[in-house]
């Protein structure tokens, strides 16, 4: 089964996230929904959280656990494989200091840089998006 990636659909960083996974993710692991679609907030709400803007979530398909902040980046750069992978090598350190340093960046997400000019998707692609 799929993971899925809950992502913030107003954010230009979380777009250029969408996209990085979507060209590297060859086999097809995630699936995507925005946290402000029907489907992110019925999904989060299976697991009695309500969406938080400045935070991306990973429902493991494999696993019912939901994954936030820190966690979920590390998530998904472990299913991307070699290189991204090793970025794992964080998880040595204490989870609220990765929470903090995922903080500084969710904070400023719209300060660094314009909301990303979104490819088109192909049709492969956009079957992946759950919200449509």
């Amino acid at each position: 089964m799929a993971h899925v990636l809950l992502y913030d659909g107003d954010c230009g960083l979380c777009s250029r996230l969408v996209q990085f996974v979507l060209r590297r993710d060859r086999a097809g692991r995630f699936h995507f929904a925005a946290l402000q679609s029907a489907v992110g907030r019925e999904l989060l709400g299976r697991h009695g959280v309500e969406a938080i803007g400045d935070t991306f979530y990973v429902l493991r398909g494999d696993a019912p656990a939901l994954l936030d902040r820190a966690q979920a980046a590390l998530f998904v750069a472990r299913e991307l494989g070699l290189p991204w992978s090793l970025a794992g090598i964080a998880r040595v350190l204490p989870r609220r200091l990765l929470d903090r340093a995922y903080g500084v960046v969710a904070r400023n997400r719209h300060r660094l840089g314009p909301p990303a000019a979104c490819d088109l998707p192909t049709a492969d692609q956009r079957a992946r998006f759950l919200d449509g």
